[in-house]
């Protein structure tokens, strides 16, 4: 399983997601989307969520072992390759984070219709340095829900487990917000992915923190005190996010960049006003983003070798 998880990481530097190649998280939209249109609607929209969210991960996990173990040596291992690589997404997201700030050099208008790509809230009046902090912030939070956590829950579950968790991450994106529509129909599907994170969205910080850049000057990150101030940083304003999770790899990332991340912004026309990460509301550069590509690659490579030494550990 540690060659397996090799080759797929390798493969994810080198190809990120193909548009030509048909992805099993599309099929998982689908077949959320066919749920929610049908089961949303009426009374006991909470519990007709909660059916549908925990049939379609734990739907997801039976297929995906039924599959692998009906297939011989040589066929799950080339299978197990192909849906390890569709799990991760560190490639593409670096790639769409750089496009952001390609294209907004290019206009503002060409930023918003970019960043739109990768976020889920309204970005047609959103300002340069807004368009750039969404990028940025998008990257953090989805290097736990695109590589660390998948990565997690492959030690944890297998195979089987890293689908199972995609599909509860492709729930929460599609219905995990608490707006006039979702509150109720996505409420599990949103505890769900919360609980599925927990560790890894830690976990993913404390790989950020390791990462050995030199420290801003000035800011609420004393270079001085070294990764001590940057841990405690995060600690202070991970906990400040709406999401349980989310906060911890963006204040990561707000402490490494000495910088400002969330505030009030608006998802399917209904303003969220969401806490500050970080005080220095400085203006962010693509020198900052080269800096965040740079620890989210160093953040993957420490969770490549610890699940290899995990692995050898447990399967050798």
């Amino acid at each position: 399983m540690v060659i397996i998880l090799l080759i797929a990481v390798a493969l994810d530097w080198w190809l990120g997601d193909p548009a030509w190649l048909p992805h099993p998280v599309v099929g998982f939209g689908k077949m959320i989307a066919f749920g929610e249109r049908h089961l949303n609607k009426g009374s006991h929209r909470k519990a007709k969520g909660a059916v549908l969210a925990v049939l379609l991960i734990a739907l997801v996990y039976v297929l995906t072992w039924l599959m692998l173990s009906f297939l011989p040596p040589l066929g799950r291992a080339g299978v197990g390759i192909v849906l390890v690589f569709f799990c991760l997404a560190g490639t593409t997201l670096i790639r769409e984070v750089r496009e952001v700030f390609l294209a907004l050099d290019r206009s503002l208008e060409e930023g918003r219709v970019q960043v739109a790509r990768i976020v889920g809230r309204d970005t047609s009046e959103l300002s340069a340095q807004e368009v750039r902090t969404a990028a940025l912030e998008t990257l953090a939070e989805n290097l736990s829900d695109g590589v660390i956590a998948p990565m997690f829950w492959y030690l944890v579950l297998g195979i089987p487990g890293m689908l199972a968790y995609k599909m509860v991450n492709t729930l929460d994106s599609m219905i995990g917000y608490k707006t006039d529509r979702y509150r109720d129909f996505g409420c599990w599907a949103a505890h769900i992915d919360d609980i599925a994170n927990y560790i890894p969205a830690r976990l993913t910080a404390l790989l950020m923190i390791a990462h050995p850049w030199p420290l801003p000057k000035g800011g609420e990150v004393n270079s001085a005190k070294g990764r001590c101030s940057l841990f405690r940083f995060v600690w202070k304003h991970g906990r400040r996010h709406a999401s349980p999770n989310s906060g911890y790899p963006e204040a990561a990332l707000a402490g490494i960049l000495d910088c400002r991340f969330g505030g009030p912004h608006y998802y399917f026309g209904e303003l969220f006003d969401k806490p500050y990460i970080g005080t220095n509301d400085r203006p962010l550069t693509t020198a900052d983003m080269h800096t965040a590509v740079r620890v989210n690659r160093t953040a993957e490579v420490l969770m490549v070798a610890i699940a290899v030494a995990v692995g050898w550990a447990i399967w050798a």
